[in-house]
């Protein structure tokens, strides 16, 4: 069930604007825009990933969104089929946490979950049992309520990947391994990149009738793809790719609600795309409303977000990049990946 995406008109375009709906504003981008991957940006990178600071500063991050966003940042939308339901929490500012049910037998798995008062208050809601706990790396806002859900449910293992210092780690997962708890299974998929040890979390929604979940974390968002703090843009674009070969019906539920940012960034791109557009206008409106934009389809990804667009022409017209003679293609399109992250990393909305 992916998102409806209304046709609407075409907005009138002002100059300079690329035709974005009333109420979205663009900053031209700044000359001198802070790139996270630059030495200062790697030195903070580095403090929060490998030093109690990060945990400080995640703690920190954790108190002001209790305060800011008492009942989350955004209106959950459950998503529910024969057996099953997948419960957005909306964690932190931006951040979704996902308690996955088998409502059969009430068991229950959290994908990343940042705030454990959040997470357990989602489960005491529901009246399940929190069997594990999976992680999609090793981030405080991904990985940080482990150790208080670990000791309140003495029982609970928590999966991820042997690469990323993932706290409480009980059962690493290897590239393709395979995990069941009652009636659902999940395939870990190793997406290194944003981290070394990145991992996608992929449900099998045979057994209830659904289409296949993609929890993708820090991999993909909706138009939008994470940092590669840890890999290159090679490496990054395999792993999209890993993804990618999912399947169009895939749902993709990511780690954090970007949608309205990533997806203004890329009608800057490409001023004729009409499915950019519909979900842009789509977007505005749920995000009006504070509603979640997840999930999406990765049918639906490819036809607006640019990180995965690398191989259409369009896009690669649009950044004035073309493949050189003898180039491989692979090599080519890690070169528009590259210089869309670059674009990103430049671009300031509001």
């Amino acid at each position: 069930q992916s998102c409806p995406q209304p046709a609407g008109q075409r907005a009138s375009q002002e100059p300079g604007s690329g035709g974005l709906p009333e109420g979205v504003e663009y900053i031209p981008t700044r000359k001198k825009g802070k790139n996270p991957m630059k030495p200062v940006g790697v030195a903070w990178y580095s403090l929060y990933a490998r030093t109690r600071l990060g945990y400080l500063f995640y703690q920190r991050q954790v108190k002001k969104a209790r305060e800011r966003y008492p009942h989350g940042h955004s209106v959950p939308q459950p998503y529910c089929f024969p057996g099953l339901k997948i419960l957005p929490i909306p964690v932190l500012s931006n951040n979704y946490s996902y308690l996955v049910i088998d409502t059969g037998s009430s068991q229950a798995v959290v994908i990343d979950p940042s705030d454990p008062l959040a997470v357990q208050a989602a489960i005491e809601d529901e009246g399940v049992m929190l069997e594990a706990i999976f992680c999609t790396h090793k981030h405080w806002d991904h990985s940080g309520g482990n150790e208080a859900l670990c000791q309140k449910h003495n029982s609970c293992r928590v999966y991820g990947s042997a690469l990323d210092a993932i706290p409480q780690l009980t059962n690493p997962l290897a590239d393709r391994e395979k995990v069941t708890v009652g009636c659902l299974t999940f395939e870990a998929l190793a997406t290194p990149g944003h981290t070394v040890g990145h991992m996608v979390y992929v449900l099998d929604g045979g057994p209830f009738g659904s289409p296949p979940c993609l929890f993708s974390g820090d991999l993909l968002f909706l138009a939008g793809c994470g940092e590669p703090f840890e890999g290159s843009p090679e490496t990054m674009l395999a792993s999209l790719d890993v993804a990618m070969g999912l399947g169009e019906d895939t749902l993709l539920w990511p780690g954090h609600e970007y949608a309205l940012e990533c997806l203004t960034f890329a009608s800057l791109l490409e001023l004729d795309n009409s499915a950019l557009e519909q979900k842009l206008q789509w977007a505005v409106q749920q995000r009006q409303e504070k509603r979640s934009t997840c999930p999406s389809t990765l049918g639906e990804e490819q036809t607006y977000n640019p990180f995965l667009r690398t191989h259409r022409p369009e896009l690669q017209e649009a950044l004035g990049l073309w493949q050189g003679r003898g180039e491989d293609l692979d090599a080519f399109r890690a070169r528009v990946l590259k210089e869309v992250r670059r674009r990103k990393d430049l671009y300031q909305a509001t």
